[in-house]
């Protein structure tokens, strides 16, 4: 099944209703980060909230996110700029 890339923030709560999957995962990464665009942050802004939450993640895990999410920022700034 195909998600779109969510464009608000009721659409990101609306994946909360999916199971979890690949595709859920991509789809939330992909729409904070859009998101986060549109507002004017920067990828440093993004990755101080995205792991914001030390507690959540050890440290392993909080690296692999922040490279997962360096790695999606520049996907779709190289996406978003094409023409």
């Amino acid at each position: 099944m195909n998600y779109p890339i969510p464009e608000t923030l009721q659409q990101m709560l609306e994946l909360e209703r999916e199971p979890v999957s690949p595709e859920v995962v991509a789809s939330a990464i992909a729409g904070t980060i859009k998101i986060a665009r549109d507002r004017g942050k920067t990828l440093d802004d993004l990755t101080t909230e995205v792991l914001a939450d030390h507690r959540l993640l050890d440290a392993h895990q909080r690296d692999w996110l922040r490279n997962l999410v360096t790695q999606a920022w520049e996907a779709f700034t190289a996406h978003s700029e094409q023409p």
